[in-house]
């Protein structure tokens, strides 16, 4: 596994983690579905955005303002 991979999966995880924190009602499965399905992991998993490089409150806002708005801002 690369260096990379590593980071992606471990942003999966942290904003599974905020998601939970900021949505108690959410199982882990609930959050880890909604951050799989998002259009911010599509782009996480996009080596040219480098996300997966950034702090994950950073990407994590992309992820509210998408859930907010359905949109990716």
């Amino acid at each position: 596994m690369t260096e990379q991979e590593l980071m992606k999966l471990d942003m999966v995880k942290n904003l599974t983690l905020l998601l939970m924190e900021d949505n108690p009602q959410l199982s882990m499965e609930e959050a880890l579905q909604t951050v799989f399905n998002s259009d911010t992991y599509q782009r996480l998993q996009n080596d040219a955005t480098a996300l997966y490089y950034q702090s994950a409150r950073y990407v994590y806002s992309f992820l509210q303002s998408e859930l907010l708005t359905a949109k990716v801002s």
